[in-house]
């Protein structure tokens, strides 16, 4: 069953004098993602892939195209519709460190989505959020610690745990292991393997690795100058 549908979209940006430069960063994209399956999104730096995730996700207005989740359009979706979708759709960044306060503990890195969507009182708070460190593998002890006393691969995980928190449906994967050494980008990967057979959750998970896309997706696009030109 398809859980999100994009029919040609397209996000340009306009430079240079009187804006008459145009950067086609997506260019006509079109694909679908069944429930529950990855689709790897690969090909060269400054491609447009990054672009793609995050105008999928409409954290990047897109210039055309429709964009369907769950058979609904979201395209044209604003304010509290819009924050509500942001509670089934998420993007893991490549950099874990930038989507965490650093002032904020671990605890409170994880419970901050919970508070902000009311998803649970302060009686539950903390059951939830021992469940969800626990989900990715990492010891209770390490929520009193802020981001900085954290590796690289211990951030990733309390990153995916904040997610995991929403409950998302699908979830753009960008780079989430380019940083990492191999023994931890494997452990990540198969944490992130593990938890969509446990949550059905849909991924479009984004690299310059065809190695890690192929074993990550379920179909592979390959994307050039703004647009898909292959799928196998």
């Amino acid at each position: 069953m398809t859980l999100l549908k994009v029919e040609n979209l397209k996000k340009y940006y306009s430079s240079g004098l009187f804006r008459r430069q145009v950067n086609r960063a997506v260019d006509g994209v079109s694909f679908e993602l069944e429930r529950g399956k990855t689709l790897g999104l690969v090909g060269k730096s400054g491609c447009g892939k990054s672009t793609l995730g995050r105008t999928v996700l409409r954290l990047l207005e897109p210039t055309a195209g429709k964009v369907f989740f769950e058979d609904r359009e979201i395209s044209g979706l604003r304010g509290r519709e819009l924050k509500k979708l942001g509670t089934e759709m998420q993007i893991i960044f490549q950099h874990p460190e930038a989507s965490l306060n650093p002032k904020m503990r671990i605890y409170d890195c994880i419970a901050e989505p919970l508070r902000i969507h009311g998803l649970c009182g302060k009686e539950a708070e903390k059951t939830r959020v021992l469940e969800l460190i626990g989900g990715v593998a990492l010891d209770e002890e390490l929520l009193f610690r802020y981001p900085r006393e954290l590796s690289g691969g211990q951030l990733q995980r309390v990153v995916i745990a904040r997610i995991l928190g929403l409950k998302p449906k699908f979830i753009v994967a960008d780079e989430p292991t380019s940083m990492l050494d191999p023994l931890v980008q494997a452990q990540i990967l198969t944490l992130l393997k593990k938890l969509q057979q446990d949550c059905g959750i849909s991924f479009l998970f984004i690299s310059h690795d065809p190695a890690v896309v192929e074993w990550m997706s379920d179909e592979v696009a390959v994307m050039e100058g703004g647009k898909i030109v292959e799928f196998h």
